[in-house]
C-alpha cells in the first residue's frame, strides 16, 4: 500500500480521463504528493488487452465511465485475480452492490476505515452526496422515521449533465431554469434511499440552471410530523455532532437573509449543511450546498483515493472566498 511517509508512491489509472469527472480528479491528484498518474494514449483507451495491461501494473483504477462501461472494466480487473488493483467507481453501476464500499467517508462513524480496508469503492453521486449528509444523521437519531415520506429538491449547474448538457448550454444558450426526471426515475434514487436508511422511496425533484457548476439539496419537513417534534436548533445539533472535525463537511447558522446561492463552493471541495427553521410555523428546510464536480464529483474521487492508497497527505480543499 502506497505511503507517502515512507516515500512510496501510488501507481493510479483513470480509466476515462477525458470526461469532466476523470479531467477533474486528474487536475487534482497533480496535486496529490505520493501519486503516480499513468495514462493510455488516445489510440488505445478501447483496446482491452492495452486497458488490461496498464490495470496489472498500478495499484488503483478509477472509472470515469458509462455505467455499462465501467461493469466491463471491473470484469478485466477481476480477471487478473491477485494482480487486480484496487477499484474506485464514479459511475452509477456499484452505488448499490453489496460487495462494493460505499465512497462517502464522513456518512457515519467508521466508513472512512471501510474504504480504506476495500477493494472496491462506489463513488457517491452529487445530488446523493447532499442528500444523505442532511438526511442520513436523522434518520439514525430517531428524529426521522425510515417510513416518513421525503421530498428532496435539488438544482445544479448545467456541468453536472456530462458533455451533451455542457455543449447544448455553452453553444446554443440552455434554458435559464429546467425540471426534469419528471417520471420520478432518476437514477441517483436508488443509492439516495439505500445509504438515507429510508424505507420509504423519497421523491426527487432536480433541475438545472443555466450556469456551470455548483448544488443546493433541499429538504423540506413538517416538524410536528416528526418523532418528538423536534425544533430547527435539535435538527442543527445533530448534524452538528455527526461532523464534528470532518475537514470537508461543515454544519453552519442559516444565511441571515433567508437566501442561498449555488456556485460559492465552486472549485473547492468542501460541504455545507443549514437548517432553516420557521418555530412559529413549526416547519424546516434542510440545505446542503456544494460543487457538483467537487464534493460532488472530483474531489470526493480524490478523497476516497487517498484513503485507499493509505496517502498521509491529500490536497485539501480549497476555502471558498465568500460563503
Amino acid at each position: 500500500m502506497a505511503n507517502t511517509a515512507t516515500g512510496s508512491v501510488g501507481k493510479v489509472f483513470i480509466d476515462g480521463e477525458a470526461g469532466t469527472t476523470g479531467l477533474g480528479i486528474r487536475e487534482r491528484l497533480l496535486r496529490v504528493p505520493g501519486v503516480e498518474l499513468r495514462s493510455l494514449t488516445a489510440e488505445t483507451r478501447k483496446d482491452p488487452g492495452a486497458r488490461r495491461a496498464i490495470m496489472e501494473e498500478v495499484d488503483l483504477v478509477v472509472l470515469c465511465l458509462p455505467d455499462a462501461a465501467a461493469r466491463e472494466s471491473v470484469a478485466l480487473a477481476d480477471g487478473l485475480g491477485k494482480r487486480a488493483p484496487k477499484l474506485l467507481d464514479a459511475s452509477t453501476a456499484h452505488r448499490v452492490a453489496p460487495d462494493w464500499v460505499y465512497g462517502f467517508p464522513e456518512m457515519e462513524p467508521g466508513q472512512a476505515a471501510r474504504i480504506a480496508a476495500a477493494n472496491k469503492v462506489s463513488n457517491p453521486g452529487c445530488y446523493p452526496t447532499g442528500a444523505i449528509a442532511l438526511l442520513r444523521p436523522l434518520v439514525d437519531a430517531g428524529l426521522i422515521p425510515p417510513d416518513y415520506p421525503i421530498t428532496i429538491n435539488a438544482v445544479s449547474g448545467y456541468s453536472g449533465g456530462g458533455k451533451s448538457m455542457i455543449a447544448d448550454h455553452e453553444g446554443k444558450g440552455g434554458p435559464a431554469f429546467e425540471l426534469y426526471a419528471l417520471g420520478l426515475e432518476h437514477k441517483h434514487l436508488p443509492e439516495t434511499q439505500l445509504h438515507t436508511r429510508l424505507a420509504r422511496r423519497p421523491i426527487f425533484a432536480p433541475s438545472v440552471g443555466h450556469y456551470r457548476q455548483g448544488m443546493l439539496v433541499s429538504v423540506p419537513l413538517h416538524l410536528d410530523t416528526l418523532p418528538g417534534k423536534p425544533s430547527g436548533p435539535d435538527l442543527h445539533a445533530v448534524l452538528a455532532a455527526r461532523y464534528e472535525g470532518a475537514p470537508l463537511v461543515r454544519v453552519v447558522p442559516p444565511t441571515a437573509d433567508g437566501k442561498l446561492e449555488p456556485e460559492a463552493l465552486n472549485d473547492t471541495d468542501m460541504l455545507e449543511l443549514r437548517v432553516y427553521a420557521n418555530e412559529a410555523h413549526r416547519q424546516a428546510v434542510l440545505v446542503a450546498r456544494l460543487d457538483n464536480l467537487g464534493k460532488g464529483a472530483s474531489g470526493a474521487a480524490v478523497q476516497n483515493i487517498g484513503l485507499m492508497l493509505g496517502l498521509t497527505e491529500v490536497a485539501r480543499a480549497r476555502e471558498p472566498e465568500h460563503a
